[in-house]
């Protein structure tokens, strides 16, 4: 392998990090500046350098050029500033960078390109983008349903290379050891595919069974090169993101992060709140505002942890209401996607005392105890809505979820000061601290963030050969035990601050469910020391190099 080679690798670049003794071994001399750096030295002037920027976009792209560069450099950076970097490199930023990502572009960042109109290439497509990496975990788009802003066709792979890029700074799963993955089956975004920049296809979306054919055959090859890898499935439409995780989920380890994980995350800021109240999740009533994919996902999530308390299937799934653009859901609205039937009302509950077409007639109708938006809808957690929800019920439990920040269902500082500091807050972005008559309220983000990392490594760790429902409950149970119930204005759900301290113990609690269940491909003597083991750590003390020695 020559120097240039090793240079533009950045799995096994340390730039001016390589040593006298390397530069000579790989070939470098000449090829770089006489100063030897070490790695902190190199993360001092990396953030020295990303401190001169002016926009969180800016921000980004100078982040990205590392990462393209050396990727021990940019997770060490990253290790030391998560709080700061996450909104930057994922959500909300990552939105902005995915609608110019066609003007933007400089390199594929590793990523594979799998286009429909020409599935008999997947395998090679597949096996030059690992080129060799021993691949465990693949994160896969068809985007389709990205964030809160739509279809975006190719321009979507952003979404899993900031997805991956969570994993490996909150987890630490090995950076060369994972995949993002689009499936380019065309966009019905017109203006995007007649810009003629864009990279992708541009016909019209493929649906039916050609799609379902493209997906079986990509998930068929990707098991076939990367034999007991992770599966995660990001951002597909709501006609398609349950389905396909329902025909795989019995098959291979596989998770929908839109459909189980903002469930889990969302579950374990209603069990912190919970634990805040000194109530039970089976006394709530529960109204989802936006029924597609996030918001059916959070119900199911809800209703499986309501049930493993106790309630039957028919108890608990009565205490749901859903809310859609069509107003709240009843067996007969036409157009119910699977999803959306599972919670829609008997017909007979419908009745002219009350105005269920809108948001504010269900809450008084209903009287729940807690209301969750997936809506896009920005605003549309009113005044009067809370305070309506709030005269019937001391601690209302109220996430506004949608991002990015100008679609959010309500502000944290409105909620609180609407009810009278009694509201228990999670958002989908960040939010500052409320201040309000003596007391700060900490707001907890219900970012997936702080649960996807966690549960890949431990099914990483485990082996896990299946992704359960038992698995994903222990995860969010985690989760919330880490939430501070006894202070004043406690947050539903710890700061991303400690994503890093916590991750590890959702891995272990996960790595102990697969475990427990025999869902492991190979035996574990000890979970702890199967995820310390599967831990990479940015250090140049021990990088892919070494394998070039060999």
């Amino acid at each position: 392998m020559s120097g240039f080679t090793v240079l533009n690798n950045p799995f096994i670049n340390k730039g001016t990090g390589f040593s006298k003794e390397e530069r000579e071994e790989f070939g470098l001399q000449g090829m770089l500046p006489e100063a030897v750096q070490t790695l902190d030295e190199q993360v001092d002037q990396a953030y020295e350098q990303y401190s001169e920027k002016t926009s969180n976009l800016e921000r980004r792209l100078f982040l990205m050029q590392i990462f393209d560069t050396n990727r021990t450099l940019f997770y060490k950076l990253f290790s030391g500033h998560v709080t700061e970097f996450m909104p930057v490199v994922y959500d909300p930023t990552v939105a902005e960078s995915i609608e110019r990502y066609h003007e933007l572009f400089m390199r594929p960042q590793d990523a594979a390109f799998l286009s429909i109109d020409d599935p008999d290439s997947i395998e090679s497509r597949l096996r030059h983008a690992a080129d060799g990496r021993d691949i465990r975990l693949v994160a896969v788009t068809d985007s389709e349903g990205i964030l809160g802003i739509g279809d975006w066709g190719v321009n979507g792979v952003d979404i899993v290379i900031g997805k991956l890029m969570v994993y490996t700074a909150a987890a630490g799963i090995d950076p060369s050891q994972v995949l993002p993955v689009v499936l380019d089956v065309g966009t019905n975004n017109r203006e995007l595919a007649a810009n003629p920049w864009y990279q992708g296809n541009r016909h019209q979306r493929i649906r039916g069974e050609r799609y379902y054919d493209f997906v079986d055959r990509f998930v068929q090859a990707a098991e076939l090169q990367f034999p007991g890898m992770l599966l995660h499935w990001e951002d597909f439409g709501r006609e398609n993101a349950q389905h396909l995780l329902d025909i795989y989920q019995p098959k291979i380890t596989t998770f929908n992060d839109d459909v189980q994980g903002t469930g889990i995350v969302v579950l374990a800021g209603v069990l912190g709140a919970m634990e805040i109240a000194g109530q039970s999740i089976t006394e709530q009533k529960v109204i989802t505002f936006g029924a597609g994919t996030a918001g059916v996902g959070i119900a199911n999530q809800l209703m499986d942890e309501m049930m493993r308390q106790g309630l039957s299937e028919q108890e608990a799934r009565q205490r749901f209401f859903m809310v859609d653009k069509q107003g709240l859901l009843f067996e007969d609205t036409p157009g119910l996607t699977p999803g959306q039937k599972a919670f829609a009302r008997p017909s007979s509950e419908r009745t002219n005392d009350a105005d269920t077409s809108a948001l504010q007639g269900v809450i008084s109708l209903v009287h729940p105890g807690i209301m969750i938006g997936t809506s896009t809808c920005p605003g549309s957690f009113t005044k009067q809505i809370v305070q309506d929800m709030a005269a019937h019920c001391e601690r209302p439990v109220i996430f506004p979820l949608s991002n990015p920040t100008k679609l959010a269902e309500a502000k944290a500082q409105d909620l609180i000061e609407w009810t009278d500091g009694r509201a228990l807050v999670g958002t989908g972005i960040p939010a500052d601290d409320v201040n309000y008559h003596g007391v700060r309220y900490h707001i907890g983000q219900a970012n997936n963030a702080l649960m996807y990392p966690g549960l890949g490594l431990g099914l990483i760790a485990s082996k896990a050969t299946r992704v359960n429902g038992e698995i994903l409950s222990r995860a969010s149970h985690a989760l919330s035990g880490i939430v501070k119930t006894d202070e004043a204005g406690a947050a539903v759900l710890p700061p991303v601050s400690r994503i890093t301290e916590f991750s590890r113990r959702i891995a272990q609690s996960v790595a102990q469910s697969v475990v427990d269940q025999g869902l492991n491909a190979e035996a574990i003597d000890d979970v702890s020391k199967a995820v310390e083991r599967s831990t990479w750590v940015p250090s140049y003390d021990h990088t892919p190099t070494d394998d070039l020695r060999s």
